[in-house]
């Protein structure tokens, strides 16, 4: 069948045979010139609608079409088309029900099967069971499967859970749709991708990184990328905070079910912030579909670029793909919206809000327990370590603490209440407490009563604020502080 033109058989056949006998309707012939009209087109070759080869046809078939299209002057073309069967879709009594019930029972055994295997493998199903009678042809099981939207569907990795396998038959039951929001900043896509490339660490090592990213549903704009070694709640946070300083604040987002998608550091901190979590559902990563195909970018443009770099280190791949996301993805025109990123982000409509600053957002990504007070020294217990509680609180049995489980150089006691902080507390320092030296017990007190002033001068605090804002790198190479400082 040639597939130079569109439509189906019938369509291509009615719109050639109008070809050839429009003319007689355009230009009449003259009376008694109607048959020398129909002989000049028999004599003619004219090249078959279906097989493309040279033809022609007898006087008789084109006066036959003519007739035809005379008689529906309203629609010519669809009085030339052929009849359709009129069992068309309706499969005869050739075959017994049995060998389509095991025909649907090899599908939904095995949906990553290829049509020419469904129909080898029902083969042997009808030559074991006689009853079943003879097995249908490989075209007849093709066109069985389609017509009952057994479409095949390949195999993945998790496909042999339960819960894969009931989000899978959900999935065949309701129809999908693409779907987009009204506003920019109302969603915004997260994800994590495993790199291609090995970075070579300051160990020495080789190690493949981990891709955070995050992606605006509307704009598509890249909100942020940054690579890391690993996946996990505390490198999730730290992105996505970078993200909410360079972009605003969302209304959502959304993400799967990974553990540091699921951690209670990720998901309080989206509470404090006033973003809500759309969650995909499990074994659904369609529904991050906008990420997912954005992974593609960075596998054919930005990764290509990086592969003759000898020794590449995560910094170095962290500068390039700033550069290639500023630079290029951000300001080149989408396939679908036909707008730059940056273009359809500031046409708007927008939700975006003010962006937390780099205290509120440490502040807001930790964990909230309650913890029971030790009267006896006046502390409790975080992750093994053990910390004062001033001593204004001492009657209380249980206290409710924020902190990260990978920084406990911030931990603040919370009045869940109003919600507010009362104190900050600290580890106990048993070589402090060696002195001997005791502070006389206070008055017991629901406010806090810190014992010695909190935080940065104004004036400092308002140079480190303006030093921020010019958007200039620290003048530092940072270093991570839990290292053993005894170390060579």
């Amino acid at each position: 069948m040639s597939q130079k033109r569109p439509g189906t058989v019938h369509g291509r056949w009615a719109e050639f045979r109008f070809g050839v006998v429009g003319g007689l309707f355009s230009s009449p012939p003259e009376r008694g010139e109607l048959g020398r009209a129909l002989q000049a087109l028999a004599e003619q070759t004219w090249i078959h609608p279906v097989s493309g080869e040279p033809t022609r046809f007898d006087v008789s078939t084109i006066a036959r079409w003519y007739y035809a299209a005379r008689g529906k002057p309203d629609n010519p073309v669809g009085a030339l088309r052929p009849q359709v069967r009129s069992d068309r879709g309706r499969h005869r009594p050739r075959f017994a029900p049995g060998v389509w019930a095991a025909l649907a029972e090899q599908y939904a055994t095995h949906p990553g099967w290829t049509y020419r295997l469904h129909a080898d493998n029902l083969l042997v199903v009808c030559e074991a069971d006689g009853a079943l009678g003879p097995a249908p042809s490989y075209a007849t099981v093709r066109r069985h499967l389609k017509s009952q939207a057994m479409v095949r569907r390949p195999r993945r990795r998790d496909d042999d859970r339960p819960g894969a396998q009931q989000a899978r038959t959900q999935r065949a039951m309701r129809e999908s749709r693409g779907w987009e929001k009204s506003h920019v900043h109302a969603l915004w896509h997260l994800d994590f991708k495993d790199g291609q490339l090995p970075v070579l660490t300051r160990a020495g090592e080789y190690k493949h990184p981990q891709l955070f990213g995050t992606l605006d549903n509307r704009s598509r704009l890249g909100c942020h990328l940054q690579w890391y070694l690993g996946e996990s709640a505390e490198v999730l946070t730290h992105g996505l905070g970078q993200a909410l300083q360079k972009r605003g604040k969302p209304g959502g987002v959304m993400m799967d079910n990974g553990p540091a998608m699921k951690a209670g550091e990720t998901r309080q901190g989206l509470l404090d912030l006033g973003i809500e979590l759309v969650e995909i559902p499990d074994y659904t990563p369609e529904h991050n579909a906008i990420i997912e195909a954005f992974w593609k970018q960075i596998n054919l443009r930005l990764i290509p670029m990086l592969e003759s770099v000898v020794d590449l280190t995560l910094a170095q791949l962290n500068e390039a793909t700033q550069a290639w996301l500023e630079l290029e993805y951000n300001r080149s025109v989408h396939s679908e919206t036909k707008q730059t990123p940056i273009e359809r982000m500031l046409a708007g409509p927008t939700v975006v809000r003010d962006g937390p600053s780099a205290d509120e957002v440490r502040r807001a990504f930790r964990l909230k327990v309650d913890r029971t007070q030790r009267h006896s020294d006046g502390t409790l217990s975080l992750d093994g370590v053990r910390f004062e509680v001033p001593s204004c609180y001492r009657h209380l049995d249980r206290l409710t603490v924020r902190y990260a489980r990978w920084d406990l150089s911030h931990v603040d006691l919370w009045d869940d209440s109003l919600g507010i902080v009362l104190a900050t507390i600290y580890p106990v320092d048993r070589v402090a407490n060696a002195s001997g030296f005791r502070r006389p017990l206070g008055p017991v007190t629901v406010a806090p009563t810190p014992h010695k002033p909190a935080g940065m001068a104004p004036l400092l605090r308002h140079y480190v604020e303006q030093y921020r804002q010019t958007g200039l790198p620290p003048a530092y190479i940072p270093k991570d502080d839990l290292s053993d400082p005894e170390t060579p």
